[in-house]
């Protein structure tokens, strides 16, 4: 077997939250989903009830599941792992949903989520997000040289915005992004700028930010490749969010199309991972 990517849809992300109100049903998202051939979802692996009407609903589309939860303490991660196991995904993403100024009072915490992932037979990856244990790139990349093997999800749009990086963006930070996308086992994607998390990638002037994150992510990638199993499966969740992720206009609805967005989106993934496909890294200095 060859290396794949897989695309998933966030479930997050089909969220309207449009002025006139209307939602679609969790069957219709998935049906749109199922129909537009994305290999799998992302939804929260948190109350058995949303899970099992998750599984019913995706039953015979083929789509996988990245689970995703948000502990505090070590047990919390117990529950996920147990519908993981009765209901299985492709892997979890675990949000620490703590704030803790020390890297050392981390490590228990990530030791522990750590050894409950390898007895339950379930990978693991910690994503990288605002107002949680990972919301500053400086405090990951000091627990990174505390846990070198530490499994992460990378979405480096918070990293990005939280920075605050000047455009354009200096090898000194390019360096510290690279650091962490050599610890990434799966990604998150939307485009931010230096201001916005979220940016529409349909906008001519924002093509700058599109063409870094692009790169960005073409790097992880190629380190992906070389690091993963000849058989392992990469995934990529595409993460356009609803607003107030999303700007929106004056009518406080969004500006652009995010599905449309998202469509866009995995053809421009699809063609960056074809065009990354040797296993040769090719890590600036």
């Amino acid at each position: 077997m060859m290396q794949k990517l897989l695309i998933f849809q966030s479930l997050w992300a089909m969220e309207r939250r449009h002025t006139d109100g209307q939602e679609r049903s969790l069957d219709e998202n998935i049906a749109m989903i199922s129909a537009a051939e994305f290999d799998g979802v992302s939804a929260h692996y948190t109350n058995r009830r949303d899970v099992q009407r998750l599984n019913e609903a995706i039953r015979g589309t083929g789509l996988k599941i990245e689970g995703v939860c948000f502990p505090s303490c070590v047990e919390d991660l117990r529950l996920p792992l147990e519908l993981a196991a009765e209901f299985p995904v492709s892997h979890i993403d675990l949000q620490p949903d703590i704030r803790l100024r020390r890297v050392e009072d981390c490590l228990p915490l990530l030791d522990g989520w750590m050894r409950l992932a390898e007895d339950a037979g379930v990978p693991v990856f910690i994503e990288t997000h605002r107002d949680r244990m990972m919301t500053d790139l400086f405090f990951t990349l000091d627990l990174l040289d505390q846990r070198p093997e530490l499994p992460l999800l990378a979405d480096l749009s918070h990293f990005l915005v939280g920075r605050e990086f000047a455009f354009p963006v200096d090898e000194e930070n390019h360096a510290m992004i690279q650091r962490i996308m050599r610890n990434a086992w799966s990604f998150h994607g939307r485009v931010a700028s230096r201001e916005q998390v979220q940016i529409e990638i349909s906008f001519p002037h924002h093509r700058p930010w599109l063409e870094l994150f692009l790169e960005w992510w073409g790097y992880g990638m190629r380190d992906w490749r070389y690091r993963a199993a000849s058989d392992a499966e990469l995934v990529f969740t595409c993460e356009l969010g609803p607003k107030p992720y999303a700007i929106t206009g004056p009518d406080g609805n969004d500006m652009t199309d995010r599905w449309v967005e998202a469509l866009s989106l995995r053809q421009m993934l699809r063609e960056l991972w074809h065009a990354n496909t040797s296993n040769h890294l090719n890590i600036p200095g």
